[in-house]
């Protein structure tokens, strides 16, 4: 199976006009490893994106995460979210 590049990434979140859907679905891509290399601060930055965005799955998988992940992975990923939310 093809990993994805990390444009393909920025292509499939679409910037401002991306879905919540979609963000969702990058953050599963990440928390479970398919087609990328599983990534918990990439998985948690993507869900935020999307709960922002209003996915109340995204949010609930997001809670989930942060139990798994250190405070400091947590602000990361909190910080990557944050730039890209401002970029977008």
């Amino acid at each position: 199976m093809a990993r994805l590049e990390l444009n393909s990434i920025d292509q499939l979140a679409g910037g401002a006009g991306a879905t919540s859907d979609i963000l969702y679905e990058l953050g599963v891509m990440y928390a479970v490893g398919r087609d990328v290399e599983q990534n918990l601060i990439e998985a948690h930055k993507w869900f935020n994106i999307a709960a922002f965005r209003g996915s109340e799955s995204a949010a609930r998988y997001r809670r989930e995460l942060a139990d798994e992940m250190s405070s400091l992975e947590v602000a990361a990923a909190q910080r990557q979210a944050r730039e890209w939310i401002s970029l977008h």
